[in-house]
Protein backbone atom coordinates (compact mmCIF):
# COMPACT_ATOMS: atom_id res chain seq x y z
CA UNK A 1 0.00 0.00 0.00
CA UNK A 2 1.20 3.53 -0.81
CA UNK A 3 1.13 6.35 1.72
CA UNK A 4 0.78 10.05 0.90
CA UNK A 5 1.17 13.24 2.90
CA UNK A 6 -1.21 16.16 2.53
CA UNK A 7 1.48 17.92 0.46
CA UNK A 8 1.53 14.97 -1.94
CA UNK A 9 -2.26 15.14 -2.27
CA UNK A 10 -2.06 18.89 -2.91
CA UNK A 11 0.48 18.41 -5.70
CA UNK A 12 -1.39 15.54 -7.32
CA UNK A 13 -4.92 17.02 -7.21
CA UNK A 14 -4.30 20.80 -7.40
CA UNK A 15 -6.33 21.27 -4.23
CA UNK A 16 -4.59 23.37 -1.56
CA UNK A 17 -3.76 21.66 1.74
CA UNK A 18 -5.67 24.41 3.57
CA UNK A 19 -8.75 23.67 1.47
CA UNK A 20 -8.46 19.92 2.13
CA UNK A 21 -8.39 20.59 5.89
CA UNK A 22 -11.48 22.81 5.63
CA UNK A 23 -13.33 20.11 3.70
CA UNK A 24 -12.34 17.56 6.31
CA UNK A 25 -13.57 19.72 9.19
CA UNK A 26 -16.72 21.09 7.54
CA UNK A 27 -17.93 18.17 5.42
CA UNK A 28 -16.20 15.09 6.83
CA UNK A 29 -14.54 14.23 3.50
CA UNK A 30 -10.87 13.82 2.55
CA UNK A 31 -10.19 12.55 6.05
CA UNK A 32 -6.67 11.15 6.50
CA UNK A 33 -5.75 8.11 8.56
CA UNK A 34 -3.33 8.11 11.49
CA UNK A 35 -0.28 6.00 12.16
CA UNK A 36 0.52 4.80 15.68
CA UNK A 37 2.84 7.79 15.89
CA UNK A 38 -0.22 10.00 15.26
CA UNK A 39 1.18 11.18 11.92
CA UNK A 40 -1.61 11.75 9.41
CA UNK A 41 -1.49 10.07 6.00
CA UNK A 42 -3.62 9.12 3.01
CA UNK A 43 -3.54 5.73 1.29
CA UNK A 44 -4.15 4.71 -2.33
CA UNK A 45 -7.93 4.46 -1.90
CA UNK A 46 -8.02 7.92 -0.32
CA UNK A 47 -6.05 9.34 -3.24
CA UNK A 48 -8.42 7.84 -5.81
CA UNK A 49 -11.44 9.26 -3.99
CA UNK A 50 -9.88 12.72 -3.68
CA UNK A 51 -8.94 12.67 -7.38
CA UNK A 52 -12.64 12.16 -8.17
CA UNK A 53 -13.70 14.89 -5.76
CA UNK A 54 -11.11 17.27 -7.20
CA UNK A 55 -12.21 16.53 -10.75
CA UNK A 56 -15.84 17.36 -9.95
CA UNK A 57 -14.83 20.45 -7.97
CA UNK A 58 -12.61 21.75 -10.81
CA UNK A 59 -15.53 21.25 -13.19
CA UNK A 60 -17.95 23.46 -11.28
CA UNK A 61 -19.63 21.13 -8.80
CA UNK A 62 -20.18 22.59 -5.34
CA UNK A 63 -18.23 20.85 -2.60
CA UNK A 64 -21.32 20.82 -0.37
CA UNK A 65 -23.11 18.72 -3.02
CA UNK A 66 -20.12 16.47 -3.65
CA UNK A 67 -19.83 15.75 0.10
CA UNK A 68 -23.34 14.25 0.14
CA UNK A 69 -22.48 11.61 -2.47
CA UNK A 70 -21.77 8.03 -1.54
CA UNK A 71 -18.76 6.33 -3.14
CA UNK A 72 -20.75 4.65 -5.97
CA UNK A 73 -22.46 7.93 -6.89
CA UNK A 74 -19.19 9.84 -6.64
CA UNK A 75 -17.50 7.46 -9.07
CA UNK A 76 -20.47 7.46 -11.46
CA UNK A 77 -20.71 11.25 -11.53
CA UNK A 78 -16.96 11.67 -11.98
CA UNK A 79 -17.07 9.31 -14.97
CA UNK A 80 -19.88 11.28 -16.59
CA UNK A 81 -18.94 14.86 -15.72
CA UNK A 82 -19.35 17.29 -18.60
CA UNK A 83 -22.32 15.56 -20.18
CA UNK A 84 -20.37 12.41 -21.00
CA UNK A 85 -17.49 14.18 -22.77
CA UNK A 86 -14.33 13.33 -20.84
CA UNK A 87 -11.81 16.11 -20.35
CA UNK A 88 -8.05 15.71 -20.54
CA UNK A 89 -7.85 16.05 -16.76
CA UNK A 90 -10.35 13.26 -16.32
CA UNK A 91 -8.42 10.89 -18.54
CA UNK A 92 -5.28 11.76 -16.60
CA UNK A 93 -6.95 10.96 -13.27
CA UNK A 94 -8.34 7.69 -14.58
CA UNK A 95 -4.89 6.66 -15.80
CA UNK A 96 -3.47 7.44 -12.37
CA UNK A 97 -6.10 5.25 -10.73
CA UNK A 98 -5.41 2.36 -13.12
CA UNK A 99 -1.66 2.68 -12.50
CA UNK A 100 -2.08 2.64 -8.74
CA UNK A 101 -4.13 -0.57 -9.10
CA UNK A 102 -1.83 -2.05 -11.79
CA UNK A 103 -4.97 -2.65 -13.85
CA UNK A 104 -3.70 -3.27 -17.37
CA UNK A 105 -7.09 -3.81 -19.05
CA UNK A 106 -8.53 -0.59 -17.62
CA UNK A 107 -5.36 1.38 -18.47
CA UNK A 108 -5.41 0.20 -22.10
CA UNK A 109 -9.15 0.89 -22.41
CA UNK A 110 -8.67 4.47 -21.19
CA UNK A 111 -5.78 5.07 -23.62
CA UNK A 112 -7.75 3.62 -26.52
CA UNK A 113 -10.80 5.72 -25.65
CA UNK A 114 -8.72 8.91 -25.38
CA UNK A 115 -6.96 8.32 -28.70
CA UNK A 116 -10.24 7.53 -30.47
CA UNK A 117 -11.83 10.74 -29.17
CA UNK A 118 -8.91 13.18 -29.16
CA UNK A 119 -6.49 11.71 -31.68
CA UNK A 120 -3.06 10.29 -30.90
CA UNK A 121 -1.05 13.54 -31.03
CA UNK A 122 -3.31 15.50 -28.68
CA UNK A 123 -3.65 12.51 -26.37
CA UNK A 124 0.13 12.31 -26.16
CA UNK A 125 0.78 15.99 -25.42
CA UNK A 126 -2.31 16.76 -23.33
CA UNK A 127 -2.81 13.49 -21.43
CA UNK A 128 0.13 11.10 -21.52
CA UNK A 129 2.92 13.60 -20.87
CA UNK A 130 1.12 15.29 -17.93
CA UNK A 131 0.27 11.82 -16.65
CA UNK A 132 3.89 10.71 -16.79
CA UNK A 133 4.92 13.92 -15.03
CA UNK A 134 2.57 13.15 -12.15
CA UNK A 135 3.66 9.53 -12.12
CA UNK A 136 7.24 10.76 -11.88
CA UNK A 137 6.26 12.81 -8.85
CA UNK A 138 4.95 9.62 -7.22
CA UNK A 139 8.22 7.86 -7.98
CA UNK A 140 10.53 10.66 -6.85
CA UNK A 141 8.72 11.11 -3.54
CA UNK A 142 8.94 7.37 -2.84
CA UNK A 143 5.22 6.75 -3.09
CA UNK A 144 5.21 4.48 -6.11
CA UNK A 145 7.23 1.34 -6.61
CA UNK A 146 9.27 0.85 -9.80
CA UNK A 147 6.90 -1.83 -11.08
CA UNK A 148 4.07 0.72 -11.24
CA UNK A 149 6.18 3.18 -13.20
CA UNK A 150 7.34 0.44 -15.55
CA UNK A 151 3.79 -0.84 -15.90
CA UNK A 152 2.44 2.50 -17.15
CA UNK A 153 5.50 3.48 -19.18
CA UNK A 154 5.57 0.17 -21.05
CA UNK A 155 1.89 0.38 -21.98
CA UNK A 156 2.38 3.90 -23.33
CA UNK A 157 5.50 2.77 -25.17
CA UNK A 158 3.47 0.06 -26.91
CA UNK A 159 0.92 2.66 -28.03
CA UNK A 160 3.64 4.90 -29.50
CA UNK A 161 5.21 1.96 -31.33
CA UNK A 162 1.82 0.90 -32.69
CA UNK A 163 1.13 4.41 -34.02
CA UNK A 164 4.64 4.65 -35.48
CA UNK A 165 4.19 1.36 -37.33
CA UNK A 166 1.18 2.86 -39.12
CA UNK A 167 3.33 5.54 -40.74
CA UNK A 168 4.70 5.10 -44.25
CA UNK A 169 8.38 4.33 -44.62
CA UNK A 170 10.60 7.38 -45.16
CA UNK A 171 13.23 7.03 -47.87
CA UNK A 172 16.52 8.77 -47.08
CA UNK A 173 16.96 9.97 -50.67
CA UNK A 174 13.62 11.79 -50.53
CA UNK A 175 14.12 13.43 -47.13
CA UNK A 176 15.79 16.82 -46.67
CA UNK A 177 16.90 15.94 -43.11
CA UNK A 178 18.61 13.00 -41.48
CA UNK A 179 18.34 12.96 -37.69
CA UNK A 180 20.05 10.59 -35.25
CA UNK A 181 18.00 9.94 -32.10
CA UNK A 182 19.61 8.61 -28.93
CA UNK A 183 19.91 8.99 -25.19
CA UNK A 184 23.26 9.25 -23.36
CA UNK A 185 24.93 6.34 -21.63
CA UNK A 186 22.96 4.94 -18.70
CA UNK A 187 19.85 6.94 -19.56
CA UNK A 188 17.08 4.41 -20.16
CA UNK A 189 13.92 6.53 -20.27
CA UNK A 190 12.74 6.16 -23.85
CA UNK A 191 9.23 7.58 -24.22
CA UNK A 192 10.23 11.10 -25.31
CA UNK A 193 12.74 9.61 -27.74
CA UNK A 194 10.11 7.29 -29.22
CA UNK A 195 7.61 10.12 -29.52
CA UNK A 196 10.13 12.33 -31.30
CA UNK A 197 10.83 9.41 -33.65
CA UNK A 198 7.08 9.22 -34.38
CA UNK A 199 6.78 12.98 -35.00
CA UNK A 200 9.83 13.19 -37.25
CA UNK A 201 8.78 10.22 -39.34
CA UNK A 202 5.28 11.67 -39.60
CA UNK A 203 6.89 14.85 -40.97
CA UNK A 204 8.81 12.87 -43.60
CA UNK A 205 12.20 13.06 -41.88
CA UNK A 206 14.64 10.17 -42.22
CA UNK A 207 15.44 8.98 -38.68
CA UNK A 208 18.30 6.85 -37.43
CA UNK A 209 17.04 5.48 -34.12
CA UNK A 210 20.07 4.55 -32.00
CA UNK A 211 18.00 4.06 -28.84
CA UNK A 212 18.99 4.39 -25.20
CA UNK A 213 22.36 4.13 -23.43
CA UNK A 214 24.43 5.28 -26.42
CA UNK A 215 28.05 6.37 -26.09
CA UNK A 216 29.56 9.28 -28.00
CA UNK A 217 32.03 6.80 -29.51
CA UNK A 218 29.13 4.81 -31.00
CA UNK A 219 27.70 7.97 -32.52
CA UNK A 220 31.10 8.89 -33.99
CA UNK A 221 31.49 5.43 -35.50
CA UNK A 222 28.07 5.62 -37.17
CA UNK A 223 28.64 9.12 -38.55
CA UNK A 224 31.99 8.08 -39.99
CA UNK A 225 30.20 5.85 -42.49
CA UNK A 226 26.72 7.40 -42.68
CA UNK A 227 26.25 11.18 -42.99
CA UNK A 228 23.62 12.84 -40.81
CA UNK A 229 22.47 16.45 -40.45
CA UNK A 230 21.33 16.58 -36.84
CA UNK A 231 21.49 14.81 -33.51
CA UNK A 232 18.70 14.78 -30.94
CA UNK A 233 18.85 13.35 -27.44
CA UNK A 234 16.69 13.38 -24.33
CA UNK A 235 17.99 13.32 -20.74
CA UNK A 236 15.29 12.99 -18.11
CA UNK A 237 16.57 11.81 -14.75
CA UNK A 238 20.37 12.04 -14.73
CA UNK A 239 20.48 9.55 -11.88
CA UNK A 240 24.06 8.77 -12.97
CA UNK A 241 25.08 12.34 -12.03
CA UNK A 242 26.37 13.07 -15.52
CA UNK A 243 28.05 16.47 -15.74
CA UNK A 244 25.69 17.89 -18.34
CA UNK A 245 27.85 20.89 -19.27
CA UNK A 246 30.95 18.72 -19.80
CA UNK A 247 28.93 16.19 -21.77
CA UNK A 248 27.48 18.86 -24.05
CA UNK A 249 30.91 20.34 -24.68
CA UNK A 250 32.31 16.94 -25.62
CA UNK A 251 29.31 16.20 -27.85
CA UNK A 252 29.56 19.61 -29.47
CA UNK A 253 33.28 19.19 -30.14
CA UNK A 254 32.84 15.68 -31.55
CA UNK A 255 30.10 16.87 -33.92
CA UNK A 256 31.18 20.45 -34.46
CA UNK A 257 29.62 20.70 -37.93
CA UNK A 258 26.25 19.27 -36.94
CA UNK A 259 23.22 20.77 -35.25
CA UNK A 260 22.46 19.18 -31.88
CA UNK A 261 19.05 19.39 -30.22
CA UNK A 262 18.18 18.18 -26.74
CA UNK A 263 15.34 18.09 -24.23
CA UNK A 264 14.64 16.80 -20.74
CA UNK A 265 14.25 18.07 -17.19
CA UNK A 266 17.92 17.46 -16.36
CA UNK A 267 19.02 20.07 -18.91
CA UNK A 268 16.60 22.88 -18.06
CA UNK A 269 18.88 24.91 -15.79
CA UNK A 270 22.05 24.98 -17.85
CA UNK A 271 22.91 28.69 -18.27
CA UNK A 272 25.11 28.42 -21.38
CA UNK A 273 25.01 25.94 -24.25
CA UNK A 274 27.66 25.26 -26.91
CA UNK A 275 27.22 27.14 -30.17
CA UNK A 276 25.65 24.24 -32.07
CA UNK A 277 23.36 22.97 -29.29
CA UNK A 278 19.74 24.05 -28.80
CA UNK A 279 17.54 23.06 -25.86
CA UNK A 280 13.86 22.35 -26.56
CA UNK A 281 12.24 23.51 -23.35
CA UNK A 282 8.54 23.45 -24.15
CA UNK A 283 5.99 21.31 -25.96
CA UNK A 284 5.71 24.05 -28.58
CA UNK A 285 9.47 23.95 -29.30
CA UNK A 286 9.43 20.14 -29.26
CA UNK A 287 6.67 20.01 -31.88
CA UNK A 288 8.13 22.85 -33.93
CA UNK A 289 11.47 21.04 -34.18
CA UNK A 290 9.76 17.84 -35.32
CA UNK A 291 7.91 19.78 -38.00
CA UNK A 292 11.06 21.60 -39.19
CA UNK A 293 9.81 25.05 -38.15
Amino acid sequence: MNFFSISDIENLTNIKAHTLRIWEQRYGICVPKRKESSHRFYDSEDLKEILRIAHLYHNGHRISSIAKLGKPDLERLALNVGGGVSTYEHYLNRLLEASIDLDQCRFEEILTEAIALKGFDKSMTEIMYPFLKKLGLFWLTGHIIPSQEHFASNLITHKILAETDKLPRVEKAKSNRTVILFSPEREYHEISLLYMNYLLRKSGVFVVYMGVNVSIESLEYYCTYHPADELYFHLLTNFTKLDQATYLEKLSTSFNQKKIFCSGASLEKLPILPHNVKFLGSATEFLAYANGI
